[in-house]
């Protein structure tokens, strides 16, 4: 599947009843949780978002992507108010005025790619809850990529892997350090941490910041949360 084709197929799901805005300081995702363990979340700040690809060029590079596979992708709306997208009924309004939302894994603390492999490559690390692969029990079997309703899954084609955005667990955060999209974002639109941590700066701030979940009506619970664009002067 051409990375043209998943932009698209995830971007239907910006469509009727898609996103659920709500303050996540007062939703039901932290009493959902093991406050006793990690649970890493991102934020993409679509206000702050310049559409650079810095992102996803560091990403490549860290995680040692093929030419042509990309875990983070970055999808232009047009803005325009008769655009069929910025129509459809129940979307947000303030999602068709700014150009760009964020395409990737929106790590699942449900993750139905997690509940179908056969062989439990893909799987939930132990230490930091984050969803990833095992490259020595993948069988190329496609499941999770059938299975996940974000269409962010793809094979490497080098590796014969499936293939997720993890947060950079094995290529960064093993390290100590951040996710390699959240180092190279100039203009601060990607923010990462532990939302269990009641001192990190990323709790702080989905206790005051209305975002936005994909689909939440699947019951995956993502973990990728994205604060909409602000209208001025409304």
């Amino acid at each position: 599947m051409s990375e043209n084709r998943e932009r698209r197929r995830f971007l239907k799901c910006l469509g009727a009843s898609s996103l659920i805005i709500a303050p996540l300081g007062c939703s039901s995702v932290k009493e959902e949780s093991d406050s006793n363990k990690p649970h890493y979340v991102m934020v993409f700040d679509q206000n702050k978002c310049t559409g650079c690809g810095e992102c996803k060029d560091s990403c490549n590079v860290a995680n040692n992507l093929p030419d042509g596979k990309s875990r983070v992708l970055l999808e232009q709306l047009s803005g325009d108010s008769n655009d069929a997208q910025c129509l459809d009924k129940g979307t947000e309004d303030n999602l068709c005025d700014r150009k760009y939302v964020r395409v990737s894994c929106q790590q699942c603390q449900n993750a139905p790619c997690v509940t179908v492999c056969p062989t439990g490559a893909a799987h939930r690390d132990k230490k930091t809850g984050i969803v990833t692969m095992d490259a020595s029990k993948c069988a190329g079997c496609k499941y999770c990529i059938a299975a996940c309703p974000y269409d962010a899954r793809f094979i490497n084609n080098e590796t014969d892997v499936a293939d997720n955005c993890d947060f950079c667990l094995n290529s960064k955060l093993v390290k100590g350090e951040l996710p390699a999209c959240v180092t190279q974002c100039r203009y601060d639109a990607l923010i990462f941490g532990d939302m269990n941590d009641p001192t990190s700066y990323v709790s702080k701030l989905l206790k005051v910041k209305d975002a936005v979940r994909i689909k939440p009506g699947f019951g995956t619970q993502p973990s990728l949360r994205y604060i909409p664009i602000v209208k001025v002067g409304v």
